[in-house]
């Protein structure tokens, strides 16, 4: 899903990034949502058991790894993206407070919410929980995979797809490519999806998924493998540029 949005936003950091393999700088706004991530998910896996502090430190103990980590890869904090230009350490304590608060709000959440998790019968592996669920189909002879934030269950035995999200960018593609994937490789019925949104502690409005098909799943993917075997490779220099990982690499970002 990600790939094939990265190419159709700008082909050209697909380029970079998947075929010339530049190491992207990192980002404390991406570690802090991989760490939200994990939080999130000891909390449903534990059946909404852990309290609110355990799960905090769960965040607190992955983030500071994890910073730990790029800082050791990257030292030079000005190299580091950040957001509204500010200095990378402050931004990185920033984001650590951030996202203890939004940890903290998800579990006051889930304390009015019952557990809500489906359930998913892999043809495979088995009864498995529907919690960063991973999956791996063709969809019009191309494999897609990836994970999938959480799987509920609907009063009426459809199941509903949900993700996680820290920021504000939200992926209706990226929901249409978990409900096709789901019915496809799990055999369940998928008419919803929405967002938990840790910037408000409360979920997204729904999205009809209803009338979504395979058929036009697959066509962005078909186009973007096409492209790529193509060598088809479009620098699309804007206001995305800011936000790029790999711009360092990139003479379009440097010379526009």
């Amino acid at each position: 899903m990600s790939q094939t949005e990265q190419y159709e936003k700008c082909s050209w950091q697909f380029y970079l990034k998947r075929v010339e393999r530049v190491t992207p700088r990192p980002a404390a706004w991406s570690i802090q949502g991989t760490a939200f991530h994990s939080a999130a998910e000891a909390l449903e896996k534990s059946g909404r058991a852990k309290g609110e502090e355990e799960v905090v430190q769960l965040f607190s103990d992955q983030y500071s790894a994890m910073v730990n980590g790029a800082m050791q890869k990257e030292p030079n904090l000005d190299r580091w993206m950040t957001a509204m230009k500010k200095p990378a350490g402050q931004d990185i304590e920033d984001r650590y407070h951030l996202g203890q608060n939004q940890v903290r709000d998800y579990v006051r959440w889930s304390v009015e919410n019952k557990p809500v998790t489906s359930y998913v019968l892999d043809p495979e592996k088995g009864r498995k929980v529907g919690l960063e669920l991973y999956f791996k189909v063709e969809l019009g002879g191309v494999p897609v995979r990836g994970y999938i934030d959480m799987l509920v269950s609907e009063e009426d035995s459809t199941t509903r797809v949900r993700d996680w999200k820290t920021g504000s960018t939200k992926s209706h593609f990226q929901l249409e490519t978990y409900k096709v994937a789901v019915e496809k490789r799990f055999g369940l019925e998928v008419n919803k999806g929405d967002w938990y949104m840790g910037k408000t502690g409360k979920l997204s409005r729904t999205v009809d998924l209803s009338e979504v098909t395979e058929d036009q799943v697959a066509a962005r993917y078909v186009t973007m493998d096409q492209g790529v075997k193509a060598g088809r490779f479009v620098a699309n220099p804007g206001f995305d540029c800011g936000f790029c990982d790999v711009s360092h690499a990139c003479s379009y970002f440097r010379t526009r």
